[in-house]
């Protein structure tokens, strides 16, 4: 069976819908937002929320673009994939940074 076929929308098929890729991804998106809102004093735990938000959104754009057969929303998920990884690694030295002069990644 084509791995296409589990992740397109067909309305005869009754595999997964568009509507089921959007409300998990929907869900991902919220848990990075809650994971920000209730541990703001640990930075490691923020950094991995915003990854998680940024997931989230990177899920939105490719399962768009397969439902819609285009290109732009994978080349723009490619995008964010590169702009996460250049905050991660930000945010990491920042992190390691901090932990050098205050012993601890938790703020004060």
């Amino acid at each position: 069976m084509d791995i296409l076929n589990y992740i397109s929308y067909d309305a005869n098929n009754d595999l997964v819908s568009l509507q089921q890729f959007l409300e998990i991804v929907i869900i991902i998106a919220m848990i990075g937002m809650l994971g920000i809102l209730s541990n703001r004093k640990n930075l490691l735990m923020s950094v991995i929320s915003i990854e998680m938000m940024f997931y989230g959104l990177n899920s939105i754009f490719v399962i768009g673009s397969l439902y819609l057969d285009d290109i732009n929303g994978e080349t723009a998920a490619i995008f964010i994939l590169t702009l996460a990884g250049a905050e991660s690694a930000l945010a990491l030295a920042l992190i390691t940074a901090y932990f050098k002069t205050h012993r601890t990644i938790n703020l004060k």
